[in-house]
């Protein structure tokens, strides 16, 4: 299932943090950042770290997105 976290970059925004704040505050690679940059898989524990760094839920930083509302990259 694809997920989406848009609503992390919302609250980094709110936030007044740049992702590299991100890194530094949740102890995390820039590489998971880009990861999470793409829409991509991360792991739960990077997850975790980012919602204590935060001070927030999981749902607060992404949602799951239904495949039929996105169109497939292949479909272009």
């Amino acid at each position: 299932m694809p997920v989406s976290y848009k609503k992390l970059w919302k609250l980094l925004i709110d936030k007044d943090m740049k992702k590299k704040d991100l890194c530094k505050a949740a102890g995390i690679s820039s590489s998971s950042i880009v990861k999470l940059g793409k829409n991509e898989n991360v792991t739960t524990d990077i997850l975790v770290k980012i919602c204590k760094a935060l001070e927030c839920d999981i749902g607060d930083i992404m949602e799951i997105v239904d495949e039929t509302d996105t169109p497939s990259k292949y479909n272009r």
